[in-house]
């Protein structure tokens, strides 16, 4: 596996205590009320993770699709792509951003496609939320013989301060010491792990980045009065902060942490 800077911090957290809790599952379902505002403030995928993770594959599973942010890359890629997500909003709001590619309500835990179906599955930033030992299986039964399971993670890289302090004031439940292998965990009836690492930047507006903190699981379930303190408190740091103080747009650095298995 290749080093990549251990100091990031993902957009959500990582490996959730237990997937099947259902104070878990009421926090990842919690993204239909903000499906608009997620798909808006949500940055994309680098193209070329993106294509690194599905390889030579052509008919790809987005699952955990989302609001379509991974899907807009692999349709970038001229992919065959369906896409799986068990949030009825969220696939409303892929249908706007990619028309034309298939929406099926669904989880990783009973995948709604036929065996040997596909040549890749791919996972952004929906890893944390599935139940591995119920999830592996179905991915491998939709797999074709030597397919492609991809997961990837936009993090923010918090190398840069003022990044680093909006994450406290997030209240990140990430320790961004750590490695993301500590998580990432596949095991049979897939090989060995390998991991790509894209750095990138994106540029946005102070209102997009503030949007980006209402689009996360934490501050949609929070009390009314809890999101206007952490609100407040960013638009104080962003005033302040001598790396961004008084700027209209942010160059936002992002980590892109790839990681693929085939299946054996």
């Amino acid at each position: 596996m290749n080093d990549a800077p251990a100091t990031a911090s993902p957009d959500e957290p990582g490996l959730v205590a237990d997937p099947s809790d259902p104070e878990t599952a009421k926090s990842a379902r919690s993204f239909g009320v903000a499906a608009s505002v997620y798909h808006q403030a949500r940055p994309g995928y680098p193209v070329e993770a993106i294509a690194w993770l599905v390889g030579d594959g052509v008919r790809v599973l987005d699952l955990g699709a989302g609001t379509g942010k991974l899907t807009e890359a692999l349709v970038a890629l001229d992919l065959d792509v369906i896409a799986v997500d068990p949030v009825e909003e969220m696939l409303e709001e892929l249908e706007v951003a990619v028309p034309g590619v298939p929406r099926i309500l669904g989880t990783a835990e009973d995948i709604p496609l036929e065996e040997s179906s596909v040549d890749a599955v791919l996972a952004g930033q929906a890893w944390h939320w599935f139940q591995p030992d119920r999830a592996i299986p179905e991915i491998a039964r939709v797999l074709r013989p030597g397919g492609v399971l991809g997961l990837v993670w936009n993090s923010r890289d918090i190398r840069a301060d003022w990044l680093r302090q909006a994450g406290e004031i997030m209240h990140e439940r990430h320790d961004a010491s750590a490695t993301f292998e500590s998580y990432v965990k596949i095991g049979p009836p897939f090989g060995e792990i390998e991991e790509h690492t894209v750095e990138w930047s994106e540029r946005m507006s102070r209102g997009r980045f503030l949007n980006l903190v209402r689009s996360r699981s934490y501050f949609i379930t929070a009390t009314a009065s809890e999101q206007a303190a952490t609100i407040a408190a960013l638009e104080t740091l962003l005033d302040t902060h001598p790396d961004v103080a008084g700027a209209e747009e942010l160059a936002v650095p992002y980590v892109t942490r790839c990681f693929r298995a085939r299946l054996d």
